[in-house]
C-alpha cells in the first residue's frame, strides 16, 4: 500500500442510477478541468462490453473533443496487451504464455481417454471443457490440487463421485508436465500474476495518474487484491454497482459467510443465491467494512428515482427475513415505472416486446434495450422488428453451430457419418451455401438436388456413394427417366464429395486428419462463402486450429464420434454480429448488461430455469466436495443472476415479460418476479401491449367451404384404372386433384417400406416366380429369400417381416399345387390391357388370372393386408375384380378369353394361427351372385364415368368419408376448416 494512506477509497452508485453515465460525469467533474487530466487515467472495468458501455458514456456526455482514459477489462484474455506497462512492464521478468483454451481442451481430453480406457473420444471432449472449468474455479479460488487429497468422503461418496475423483485426481497429477513441456501456464494463472505484479509495483510506487475500478463485482481474491491496492492508492479509488447501503446490519450479515459456530464448530451456510453475497465476499476480501464504502454523489438523466433503489433493496431480502414485508413503509415497497407483461406463449412476449421497442422510436433520442438470457426468445424479437426495416443487435450473440458456416460443417460430418443416408446426404447438397458464390450454378445445383430427392424416395438405399450408384443404376421401370437424369448429375456433384467419401470410408483417423478433410470438403462444396464473414471466419479458425492442435487430442475418432464433437465445438464459439443494428436498440445477453443502460429496460424471459437458470452440475466434484475446498456452491449462479435482475430493476423505466407456456408445457414463473408481485401486492400491467401484440397479426377467420371444383367436360380425363375408381366415387376432390392437377404423394425419404412397398415387393416375387420358375413350390420360397437378402432391401423388412413372408409365401406355393392338382390352370400373371366402355378407356393389370377346371376365368389379386369387406364391396366399392373381369371378358388381355365367373383376394395376413387365406368379394356375404358380379362393376363404373368424365358433375371433396380414408389431399382441401360442419 502506498504510505500515507490508509482509508480505501470505495464507493457505490445506487442500483437506480445509471452507472455508466453517472461514473462518467463524476470522473469528467473530477479530472476534466485539465486537458490530459481523463487521459492519463486507467479505469479497470469487469469486461468488454461494460468498457464499451462507459466509453459511450464518455461521448454522449463530452460536449466537444475529449481524450479518453484507457479502460482494460479485467476479464480480457489479453489483459496485458490491453494495458502494457501497468499490468506487465517491460523492465519485469516476463510472464509464460497463457496455453491455447482449444489445445488446452484436447490435451485434457486424451487425458481423460488414457486415465478411462475406451473413453468415446465426443464424450472426451464434452466432459473436457467441464474439466477445464472446474481446474480454473480451483486456480481462481487459490485452492491447491493437493488439499483434494486432505479429504477423506471415500465413504460417503457414491461409486459414480468416487470413481469421477480419482479420474480428476490423476489428470490433476499429470497436468502440471503437460504445461512444462509446452512452456505455457494456464490463463487463470497468468492473468493473477499480471494482477499480483501491478500490485506490487502500485504499493511500491504509486502510480502519477488515477487509477479507477468501476463496476468489478467478481469476489475471486486475485481481483479482491487487486481492488483494494487501487482503493489505497493516492489517485486510486473503486466504484462498486448496486452495493445495497440500506440494508439493516442483521440482513447484510445473514448473508455470510460466517464464521464456524465456537461451541460446535458447525459452519451457517451462506444465502449465495442473494445478489448482495458476491459484494460482500468481496468487500470482506478486500478488508473494506460496508460502512467505510460513500455514495458516488453524481446523478444523470437516466437515473429512475431514489424510491426505487429502497424497493429494490426490500424485495432481495434474504429469504429468512422476508416476513418484514408486510410492515415496511410503502415507499419502500413501490416500484414506479416497472409494469409487467404476462402472456400465454412466447410467441406473444416476443411481439410484445418488439412492439415496445419499435414505441421507444417513435420518441427521439429515446433508447430502449432487451436485456434476457433467452436466445430464442431475443432471435423471435429481432426477427419482428425486421418486418418494421429496424435492423436490432444482440451482444449476446449466435453459437456458431447455429450459423450457416457452422451447420455447413455439421452437415458433411452427418453425411460422412451416416454413410450417405439420404436425409443426411440431400441436407449437405440443399445447404445454403453449396454452390451459392455463382447464381446460376447454384440454381442448377439446386435443379439436380431437386432430381437426386425424387429419385431417392423410398426405402434407404445401401450405404456409401457406391449405394447411391447402384440405387440409380437399377430399379423400377416407371422411374428409370427419373433415376436417369438424376445420375446425371450426380456423376457430377459426387466429384465434390470426395473428401466426405474419405471421411464416411476412412475408419478412425487423428482429428487433424478429419479437420484437413473438413476444410477441403467445404472449399469444394462452397468455395469462399464457406469462409465469408465473421462466422465464416470463426469457422476457418476452429479448423485451422484443429489442424494444428488436434494431434494434442484424442488419438483416433471415428467418424460416427465427430458430430457430436464437432457440435460441442461449435457450439461454443458465439459470433457476435459487427456493430450496424440501430444505435438507440439493443439486445444484451447477462453478461453484456453489466454496466449497460437505457431510458426503457425490458427483462425478458422471467421463468424459473430461464433466469435464473438452473445450476449445471459438476460432473468432477460431488457438492459436499466443493463445500470442503472452499469451492463457490452451483447456487451461486443464481446470485449472480440476482445481480443482474437488480441491477436492471433500477433503470428509469423497466417492463419485465414473461410467458406462461414454453414448447414443453406451462412454465413457472421466475422467483425474483414472485418476489416483486408478493412486495407490491401485484405488478402494474402494460396496458393495452398484450392486446396490441394479439390484434397485430389476428385476421378475421373465415373457414373453407368444401371444395367442389367444376371444370369443363371436355378437360376431363378419358382414361382410367381400375384401382383409380373407387377414388372417383368416394373422393372426387382427390381423383382431381392426382389426374387433373397432377399432384402426386411423394414417399418421404429414407422412409421405412409401407404397406404399398410392401405390396409391390411381393408382387414383385410372384411375377418373377410365375414366369421363371414355372410356379415351383420350392423356387418361391427362395425368391424370397433372395429379395429378403438384398442389400437394398430395408433392414426392418429384413429383420421383422421375414418370418411372416416366409410363411405367407410358402403358403402360396402349397395352394396353388394344391388347386393345379385338382385341374385349375394359370393363364396369366402380371399382365396388363385395356378397353373402351362409356366413352372412355378402362385399363389394369391383373396379378394372376386362372382356368377353372369348369372353363370359366378365376380372377386373383395378391394383398399383404386384409382384402375390402363385403360390405365394401356391395355398396359399389372395391370393384378391382370385377372390372377385371370385364376386360378379361370383352378381350383386353392376351391369350386371356372367357366369362369371369371366379374372383379371389389371396391374403398374405395372419387369420387364426396361420398366414394365409382366399376371400372371394362375391357369394353370401356381399348377396353378390358371381356371374352377376362383371355386370354389377360395370353398371358402378358406367355412372361414374357419366357423372364426373363425360358429365359436369363437381368433384366434391370426401363425397363418401367412409370410403376415404386415404389423407394425402386433406391438407390441400382444408379439410379440417369445414368437415363436420354441414
Amino acid at each position: 500500500m502506498a504510505e500515507g494512506v490508509t482509508d480505501p477509497q470505495v464507493f457505490t452508485i445506487p442500483a437506480h442510477k445509471a452507472f455508466a453515465d453517472t461514473l462518467a460525469i463524476g470522473l469528467l467533474r473530477r479530472f476534466g478541468r485539465e486537458p490530459m487530466g481523463l487521459a492519463r487515467g486507467v479505469i479497470v472495468v469487469p469486461t468488454s462490453r461494460a468498457a464499451r458501455a462507459i466509453n459511450d458514456a464518455f461521448v454522449r456526455l463530452s460536449e466537444g473533443g475529449l481524450l479518453l482514459p484507457r479502460i482494460v477489462a479485467v476479464g480480457d484474455p489479453d489483459l496485458d496487451e490491453a494495458v502494457g506497462p501497468f499490468f506487465d512492464p517491460a523492465d519485469a521478468a516476463p510472464v509464460p504464455p497463457a496455453i491455447n483454451p482449444l489445445k488446452r481442451r484436447l490435451i485434457l481430453a486424451r487425458l481423460l481417454q488414457e486415465a478411462r480406457p475406451g473413453f468415446d473420444p465426443a464424450e472426451a471432449v464434452r466432459l473436457a471443457g467441464d474439466l477445464a472449468r472446474t481446474l480454473d474455479q480451483l486456480q481462481v479460488e487459490e485452492i491447491a490440487p493437493s488439499a483434494l487429497r486432505a479429504i477423506d468422503l471415500s465413504g460417503e461418496l457414491s461409486q459414480h463421485w468416487a470413481t469421477a475423483l480419482s479420474t480428476f485426481e490423476v489428470v490433476l497429477d499429470r497436468w502440471p508436465g503437460e504445461l512444462e513441456r509446452l512452456g505455457v501456464i494456464d490463463l487463470v494463472e497468468r492473468r493473477r500474476r499480471l494482477l499480483d505484479r501491478a500490485c506490487r509495483a502500485w504499493s511500491q510506487a504509486s502510480p502519477a495518474r488515477f487509477i479507477c475500478a468501476a463496476g468489478v463485482t467478481s469476489p475471486v481474491p486475485s481481483v479482491a487484491r487487486l481492488l483494494r491496492c487501487v482503493a489505497g492508492l493516492p489517485d486510486g479509488f473503486v466504484v462498486l454497482p448496486g452495493l445495497a447501503t440500506g440494508l439493516d446490519e442483521a440482513a447484510w450479515e445473514a448473508l455470510g459467510p460466517h464464521a464456524p459456530d465456537p461451541a460446535t464448530g458447525e459452519v451457517r451456510r451462506s444465502v449465495e443465491t442473494h445478489p448482495q453475497f458476491a459484494l460482500k465476499l468481496l468487500l470482506d476480501r478486500m478488508g473494506v467494512a460496508r460502512a467505510e464504502v460513500r455514495p458516488w454523489r453524481v446523478a444523470s438523466e437516466l437515473d429512475a428515482p431514489p424510491a426505487r433503489g429502497k424497493a429494490i433493496d426490500s424485495a432481495m431480502l434474504p429469504a429468512t427475513l422476508t416476513h418484514r414485508w408486510p410492515t415496511l413503509p410503502r415507499a419502500e415497497r413501490r416500484f414506479e415505472g416497472v409494469t409487467a407483461l404476462d402472456v400465454a406463449t412466447p410467441a406473444e412476449e416476443a411481439q410484445g416486446i418488439a412492439l415496445k421497442l419499435r414505441e421507444v422510436l417513435e420518441t427521439p433520442g429515446k433508447t430502449a434495450a432487451l436485456v434476457t438470457p433467452d436466445r430464442n426468445l431475443a432471435a423471435r424479437v429481432a426477427a419482428h422488428l425486421a418486418r418494421w426495416g429496424v435492423a436490432i443487435d444482440d451482444s449476446a450473440g449466435r453459437p456458431l453451430a447455429m450459423l450457416a458456416p457452422g451447420t455447413l460443417l455439421l452437415a458433411i460430418v452427418e453425411a460422412a457419418g451416416q454413410r450417405f443416408a439420404p436425409m443426411a446426404l440431400l441436407a449437405l447438397l440443399k445447404h445454403p451455401l453449396v454452390a451459392a458464390s455463382d447464381p446460376e450454378r447454384r440454381l442448377r445445383w439446386l435443379e439436380g438436388a431437386r432430381r437426386l430427392d425424387l429419385a431417392l424416395r423410398g426405402p434407404r438405399p445401401a450405404p456409401g456413394i457406391e449405394g447411391i450408384d447402384a440405387h440409380l443404376g437399377m430399379g423400377d421401370p416407371r422411374s428409370a427417366a427419373l433415376r436417369e437424369a438424376a445420375k446425371a448429375w450426380w456423376d457430377e456433384a459426387k466429384a465434390c464429395l470426395a473428401p466426405v467419401a474419405a471421411m464416411a470410408d476412412g475408419g478412425d483417423r487423428a482429428l487433424d486428419d478429419h479437420a484437413r478433410l473438413l476444410r477441403e470438403a467445404a472449399t469444394l462444396l462452397a468455395g469462399d462463402a464457406a469462409w465469408a464473414r465473421a462466422e465464416g471466419r470463426a469457422a476457418a479458425d476452429l479448423l485451422t486450429a484443429l489442424e494444428a492442435e488436434g494431434g494434442e487430442g484424442p488419438r483416433t475418432v471415428s467418424p460416427g464420434a465427430l458430430l457430436p464433437l464437432m457440435r460441442s465445438l461449435l457450439d461454443e464459439v458465439a459470433i457476435r454480429p459487427p456493430q450496424g443494428g440501430h444505435p438507440r436498440l439493443a439486445i444484451y445477453g447477462l453478461v453484456e448488461a453489466q454496466l449497460q443502460s437505457a431510458d426503457l429496460l425490458i427483462l425478458g424471459g422471467l421463468n424459473e430455469g430461464s433466469w435464473p437458470a438452473l445450476p449445471a452440475p459438476d460432473p468432477w466434484l460431488a457438492p459436499r466436495i466443493r463445500t470442503e475446498l472452499g469451492l463457490p456452491a452451483l447456487e451461486r449462479r443464481i446470485g449472480l443472476s440476482a445481480q443482474d435482475f437488480a441491477q436492471g430493476l433500477g433503470a428509469r423505466e423497466v417492463l419485465l415479460t414473461r410467458a406462461r407456456r414454453d414448447a414443453s408445457g406451462p412454465t413457472i414463473p421466475s422467483r425474483f418476479w414472485l418476489r416483486l408481485e408478493a412486495l407490491a401486492e401485484g405488478l402494474e400491467p402494460a396496458e393495452g401491449l398484450p392486446e396490441w401484440a394479439r390484434a397485430l397479426d389476428s385476421a378475421e377467420h373465415v373457414p373453407a367451404k368444401r371444395p367442389e371444383p367444376q371444370p369443363r367436360i371436355e378437360d376431363r380425363p378419358r382414361k382410367l384404372s381400375v384401382t383409380e375408381v373407387d377414388r372417383l366415387k368416394a373422393d372426387p376432390y382427390a381423383f382431381y386433384a392426382r389426374r387433373m392437377l397432377g399432384l402426386s404423394p411423394l414417399d418421404p425419404v429414407d422412409a421405412d417400406p409401407s404397406a404399398a412397398w410392401r405390396g409391390t415387393a411381393v408382387h414383385a416375387i410372384l411375377e418373377q416366380w410365375s414366369k421363371h420358375d414355372r410356379h415351383d413350390p420350392a423356387r418361391l420360397v427362395a425368391r424370397a429369400h433372395a429379395m429378403l437378402d438384398d442389400t437394398r432391401t430395408h433392414p426392418i423388412v429384413r429383420a421383422l417381416w421375414r418370418p411372416r413372408l416366409i410363411a405367407a409365401v410358402e403358403w402360396i406355393a402349397g395352394e396353388l399345387a394344391a388347386q393345379v392338382a385338382e385341374g385349375r390352370q394359370v393363364l396369366g400373371v402380371e399382365e396388363s390391357g385395356a378397353i373402351d366402355v362409356a366413352g372412355v378407356t378402362l385399363t389394369g393389370k391383373y396379378d394372376r388370372i386362372d382356368r377353372l377346371p369348369g372353363g370359366g376365368l378365376a380372377v386373383i389379386d395378391y394383398k399383404t393386408g386384409k382384402p375390402p369387406s363385403p360390405s365394401a364391396v356391395a355398396a359399389g366399392f372395391s370393384l378391382q375384380l370385377g372390372l377385371i373381369g370385364l376386360i378379361a371378358e370383352r378381350g383386353g388381355f392376351e391369350r386371356i378369353a372367357g366369362e369371369a365367373t371366379g374372383f379371389e383376394y389371396w391374403s398374405l395376413a395372419k387369420k387364426g394361427e396361420a398366414f394365409g387365406y382366399i376371400q372371394t368379394p362375391v357369394g353370401p356375404k356381399s348377396g353378390i351372385a358371381p356371374e352377376d358380379f362383371v355386370g354389377m362393376a360395370h353398371d358402378h363404373f358406367v355412372g361414374a364415368v357419366r357423372d364426373w368424365l363425360t358429365g359436369d358433375r363437381a368433384f366434391t371433396a370426401k363425397l363418401v368419408p367412409e370410403m376415404a380414408p386415404y389423407a394425402e389431399y386433406d391438407q390441400l382441401m382444408r379439410r379440417d376448416e369445414w368437415y363436420g360442419r354441414d
